[in-house]
């Protein structure tokens, strides 16, 4: 224990339990950044014992993480990224890496219209990470045939000759993968599987997010003020399944850009988009949104798939402040599939 101290600091998973953060859901007190620091780098380090580890993980779950803790947590898990950066300056998709089981990822085929667009993109993620082991952005993108595990030199290389890249989590992140077993041993989400989204492995200036209500939304805004990292905007909507995916009728949308914060609403039926959430489900996520992204880039859907992709891109262009409004964004991705171009980063990406 003495060396533990001298390598770490003071605060050992037990003693943060004890004093800290282990006392309950309503008497439960916050870590300062500092103690959240020492605490994500003894478990990076596979310091603390399963048990103390999986205490740890859902004392935090119950009394829910602050923007500071979050913020520590993210900067030491970056001490470890493998950051490759393209020269273009693209969009950072982070949705959450366990992935959705029944809607269409339309992730991948916004991706696409947006680079077609002339908006670089970026989306990173993992491989069947706990808790759901669902359908993520590396699953769409295998069965389209398109390389996913890159190192990120690659990586960086495919954004800059495509337009779109992809950054795949065991290659960047290895602090974070050999978490696995632990993690799924757990069975439920921990304040991982947010920290993960924020890795930012391209360095982008421009991160786009996903939420599940809107003071999540300002706790990841305030975790990117108070983290090393330095954006100029963050852009994150109430997607369906807690994706990045913004769902039929009503999807709430927080913006951060240059210091200030707002939220607003998009209703899909204001673009003249008349599906449900049931239009957009699918039986096998993985094989069926690959389908749906080759058709609806080549310009052979004209159903509510075009739509919900056509938006999801305008979005991307919107965040990165190509287009000056959705609408614009709107209109600058329905022409990228019009006239081929999106399509023609899919063939890049494939012949990658």
């Amino acid at each position: 224990m003495a060396q533990a101290t001298r390598e770490y600091g003071e605060w050992p998973l037990k003693r943060l339990m004890s004093e800290v953060v282990g006392s309950g859901h309503k008497s439960a007190d916050d870590m300062t950044y500092e103690q959240a620091t020492e605490a994500f780098r003894r478990i990076l380090d596979a310091e603390p014992d399963h048990t103390t580890l999986g205490a740890f993980w859902l004392a935090n779950r119950w009394k829910r993480n602050t923007a500071e803790e979050l913020a520590a947590f993210t900067d030491v898990m970056r001490e470890s990224v493998v950051v490759a950066e393209p020269d273009c300056d693209p969009v950072d998709c982070g949705a959450n890496y366990d992935g959705k089981h029944t809607s269409a990822l339309l992730g991948v085929a916004a991706g696409c219209v947006a680079a077609g667009a002339g908006t670089p993109v970026v989306a990173h993620s993992g491989d069947r990470v706990p808790t759901q082991k669902a359908t993520a952005y590396k699953h769409v993108l295998d069965e389209l045939g398109v390389r996913t595990e890159l190192d990120p030199d690659e990586s960086a290389d495919m954004v800059d000759e495509c337009g779109f890249g992809f950054y795949y989590q065991p290659e960047f992140n290895p602090g974070i993968g050999a978490l696995f077993e632990r993690r799924d041993a757990m069975g439920v989400r921990t304040f991982v599987n947010t920290i993960e989204t924020l890795a930012n492995p391209a360095n982008a200036d421009v991160h786009l997010g996903s939420f599940y209500h809107l003071p999540f939304a300002k706790r990841i805004v305030e975790t990117f003020e108070r983290s090393e990292q330095s954006l100029s905007s963050v852009l994150m909507f109430q997607g369906m399944e807690g994706y990045d995916d913004v769902r039929p009728g009503l999807t709430k949308v927080a913006e951060w850009r240059e210091g200030e914060f707002s939220d607003f609403e998009i209703q899909t039926g204001e673009y003249g988009m008349d599906f449900e959430s049931e239009d957009l489900e699918v039986e096998d996520v993985e094989a069926d949104s690959a389908t749906i992204t080759r058709e609806v880039l080549a310009g052979e859907r004209t159903d509510g798939f075009t739509d919900a992709v056509s938006l999801n891109a305008a979005l991307r262009i919107y965040a990165r402040g190509d287009a000056g409004s959705i609408d614009v964004g709107l209109e600058t991705a329905r022409e990228a599939i019009d006239d081929g171009s999106a399509t023609a980063v899919l063939e890049d990406l494939q012949a990658f």
